[in-house]
């Protein structure tokens, strides 16, 4: 089947997550977080995944902002950070900035030339992927953005991956689905997606009924293979 929409997890996948603490770390008077920022930015990310699937599990949903926030300051209290208001406020800021990663503006592009529909499929609250895509300025090369708000619980829930199918009218397997999230790249081949990892990290395939169609290391063969 021919693929007609490409759709794509933002965190991770489009904007780069540890932007906010690398950007922060190079601040002047920051060397208490200059010297484990790596290691919050980890954390953050691990915790925010976290909650978000013990809050679907248990059906306490809430918007992804609330969960952003609570993964934060579990890091920081980890790195012994915890009171320092200012940068927790500063960090927060700096979210909604995250910088793209360099290849998706060119990929993006390319696929809308194509004749591709392009859309982000996030848990992402609307007005945090609203920031996220001007600040990156990729509002022209996305047809929509979807957050897992209209359906109330974050993913791997079927009710997200539903939202691309119902947005654009399109089968399944015309679908190729990217995310930066093993889980969420192996889940959406459950619900009938194409899908490409792309494993930044060199990370180990999830133990999952599924595995995604695609590995890759960063987002410049999406085109090529979006028109396989």
């Amino acid at each position: 089947m021919t693929i007609t929409t490409c759709v794509f997890d933002a965190y991770g996948t489009l904007f780069d997550v540890a932007a906010a603490a690398r950007q922060a770390a190079e601040e002047p008077g920051r060397d208490k977080l200059a010297a484990c920022w790596q290691k919050l930015a980890e954390d953050w990310r691990r915790k925010q995944l976290e909650y978000s699937w013990l809050r679907a599990v248990t059906g306490a949903h809430t918007p992804f902002w609330e969960v952003t926030k609570d993964g934060l300051d579990w890091a920081m209290e980890a790195a012994g950070l915890a009171g320092d208001l200012e940068l927790r406020e500063r960090l927060l800021a700096l979210y909604w900035e995250l910088s793209a990663y360099r290849e998706v503006p060119k990929m993006l592009t390319t696929l809308k030339a194509m004749g591709k529909q392009t859309a982000i499929l996030s848990n992402g609250s609307p007005d945090m992927l609203d920031g996220a895509v001007d600040s990156a300025g990729l509002a022209m090369v996305l047809d929509a953005v979807l957050s897992v708000e209209s359906v109330g619980v974050f993913k791997p829930a079927s009710a997200v991956y539903q939202l691309v199918e119902d947005r654009f009218g399109c089968a399944r397997d015309e679908v190729l689905f990217v995310s930066s999230n093993g889980w969420d790249a192996a889940c959406a081949v459950g619900f009938g997606f194409q899908t490409a990892w792309v494993n930044r990290a060199g990370l180990p395939m999830d133990r999952l009924p599924w595995q995604p169609h695609h590995v890759l290391s960063d987002l410049t063969d999406i085109p090529q293979i979006a028109g396989a």
